[in-house]
């Protein structure tokens, strides 16, 4: 396990094997996203994906609360944390190529929900709290909730939560197929942590190919689904992990992943 330092950040970048943790630290904010943070964030998740040793990412806020949203001081100041090419928090528009866990304790809101919903899993504390209530601050929630909040959850239920901008209690949230796994008061990082070391034992090109062909092929016209998957899983099937994972089966042992 290694640890980049981080005492003059925002961002705190921990490697746990193939895992990478993201930790946004910024608690006396309740981790409000700063322009600073934004681009730390985009700058640890292009390493991310650049780097064959690391498979899953997973995303969380210190402080006991995941991100309230937008710095507003900061955006009274004419800051916008928006990085080009990867949007609010630098991820919203651009997630990561490769799989992204969110594990949310406290408050999730605005902001802070969009980031959530740019990633792939969802591992929450039973008190934390999920909400879009930009309407009530005469705004919009355009970071990306209005974009997928309607695709992981009933569409009624989504207009409701987007037009109300109410709280949404995470044991709710679980049971509308949104949250993954529900864990206990304080233990959302270490639940997620348990999920990503299970996704993390798999071969990393076809993680992200398989996460690649999950989100893309939603648009796909339907004939040309199959040929445009067999685009993408033809090269996994002749990577070298592929013969990795087939040898490894034969001689009944671990798989050794090297990401090519």
């Amino acid at each position: 396990m290694t640890e980049t330092p981080m005492t003059d950040r925002e961002l705190l970048v921990e490697e746990r094997g193939r895992v990478l943790v993201l930790t946004m630290h910024r608690p006396e904010s309740r981790n409000a996203m700063s322009m600073a943070m934004a681009y730390q964030i985009a700058e640890a998740l292009e390493d991310f994906d650049r780097r064959d040793d690391l498979s899953v990412a997973v995303i969380t806020g210190g402080g006991g609360t995941f991100c309230a949203g937008m710095d507003l001081k900061g955006f009274a100041r004419g800051e916008r944390p928006v990085v080009e090419g990867r949007g609010f928090a630098g991820i919203v528009k651009s997630p990561p190529r490769k799989p992204i866990i969110a594990a949310v304790e406290g408050y999730a809101l605005a902001g802070g929900f969009e980031i959530v919903l740019s990633c792939d899993l969802i591992v929450a504390s039973s008190e934390a709290t999920f909400g879009l209530p930009e309407v009530k601050r005469g705004l919009t929630a355009a970071a990306g909730g209005l974009l997928r909040l309607q695709h992981r959850v009933p569409y009624h239920l989504a207009m409701e939560l987007v037009l109300t901008g109410r709280m949404w209690p995470a044991p709710e949230a679980h049971t509308a197929g949104l949250v993954s796994r529900l864990a206990g008061p304080g233990e959302a990082l270490a639940t997620a942590l348990e999920l990503a070391e299970q996704i993390a034992q798999n071969a990393p090109l076809a993680l992200a190919a398989s996460k690649r062909i999950l989100v893309e092929s939603v648009d796909w016209p339907l004939p040309e689904k199959f040929d445009r998957q067999e685009a993408i899983v033809n090269p996994i099937r002749e990577s070298a992990d592929a013969k990795e994972g087939a040898r490894a089966f034969v001689e009944k042992r671990d798989p050794q992943w090297t990401g090519r």
